[in-house]
């Protein structure tokens, strides 16, 4: 099991910038894969972004590029998704995940999700 939290979401405007974090339980969390999803009221859980257990390698969904960097913090189990330049596109859910290989929508550990609401 790898509990995970999320936290730093919130109501902002248009070309704001907002920090997510997601805190990791247990010893192992410098071995798994972590990434963002979010999901928007009757739309399907979509990919925002994901690094590998090293950080080293990254990956954006392209509506973010550019604009969200993921990134880690093995020393304090916490993985967080910097969102700069922000759109009301990007009003959803965001949930983070973690996997002991590539972080996809079947993998097994989610944080309860953290609201994000960008108004125009």
């Amino acid at each position: 099991q790898v509990p995970l939290v999320e936290s730093g979401g919130g109501l902002v405007q248009a070309g704001d910038s907002l920090r997510l974090s997601c805190a990791a339980s247990g010893r192992t969390f410098s071995s798994y894969a972590m990434g963002w999803f979010r999901q928007a009221p009757g739309k399907e859980r979509e990919f925002v972004a994901a690094l590998s257990w090293s950080g080293a390698t990254t990956y954006y969904a392209d509506s973010v590029k550019g604009r969200f960097t993921i990134s880690r913090d093995n020393a304090k189990n916490t993985v967080y998704l910097q969102m700069n330049s922000l759109k009301p596109e990007d009003t959803a859910v965001y949930f983070c995940a973690a996997d002991r290989s590539v972080v996809t929508r079947k993998s097994p550990y989610w944080g309860q999700g953290t609201q994000v609401t960008v108004s125009s």
